[in-house]
């Protein structure tokens, strides 16, 4: 088995979703007591969050890119970022490292792709759903992507930062995703992507007929199915 390396805290709600995901599909596979190798680096995410707010994307990445060459150092045969956003910055963190990073992007995209699913909408902070270097990465896979309009880009972003990320679960802010989602749908989305790794921690694939493909359970089972292959496979 392939020892994981984990960059976690952004934020940290979600990243013990990644831990619980990694183990159960390790169980599920190979049964008994096993459990994933795993080591993890949990940054601040305050730190982290303040770089995004005040556009110092290389500082962050730098923070990232110390952080994934010390799992590399500590014995991780590859890098799981455990958040959609920070994704930005993984060609500062790959710079620093010589191990590969499993991408969030990517796996979602096969994900999807194997479903049949060619148009889908994009739920996540502003930066996932306004900037180009997630959505680019579905677009490559043939997917069309569609995101909310300005207005609901606000109400999702707020709900995210102000809420989730500090493990607040508001049935107000689930009823105005739905709302979003059910929006997106009339614009012939075949499926949401919950974007952000904190977004599954509100809704729920019982919420909504329109099928919900939640990135951080996509990103957690494909690490751990990772770790069991032979060799490394491109996502």
């Amino acid at each position: 088995m392939k020892t994981i390396g984990l960059i976690g805290g952004m934020s940290w709600e979600s990243t013990t979703e990644y831990y619980k995901i990694i183990n159960q599909t390790i169980k599920q596979e190979l049964g008994g007591l096993h459990s994933a190798k795993c080591l993890m680096y949990s940054v601040d995410f305050q730190e982290i969050e303040e770089c995004q707010a005040s556009g110092d994307w290389n500082k962050s990445g730098q923070i990232l890119a110390k952080a994934a060459a010390s799992l590399e150092k500590a014995g991780a045969d590859f890098i799981v970022i455990c958040t959609n956003t920070m994704h930005k910055v993984i060609d500062i963190i790959k710079n620093s490292i010589h191990i590969p990073i499993l991408h969030i992007a990517e796996v979602t995209a096969q994900a999807l792709l194997s479903d049949g699913i060619v148009t889908v909408a994009l739920l996540g902070t502003k930066y996932t759903m306004e900037q180009d270097f997630y959505k680019n990465r579905l677009i490559a896979n043939h997917i069309n992507v569609i995101i909310p309009d300005e207005g609901d880009r606000t109400i999702i972003n707020n709900i995210i930062y102000d809420e989730l990320c500090l493990g607040k679960i508001n049935p107000e802010s689930k009823m105005q995703f739905l709302a979003i989602i059910e929006k997106l749908r009339q614009q012939k989305a075949q499926a949401i992507i919950l974007g952000c790794t904190e977004i599954g921690l509100l809704v729920h694939q019982a919420d909504t007929t329109i099928p919900l493909y939640d990135t951080s359970y996509i990103h957690a089972h494909s690490a751990a199915m990772q770790a069991l292959k032979n060799r490394w496979q491109e996502a």
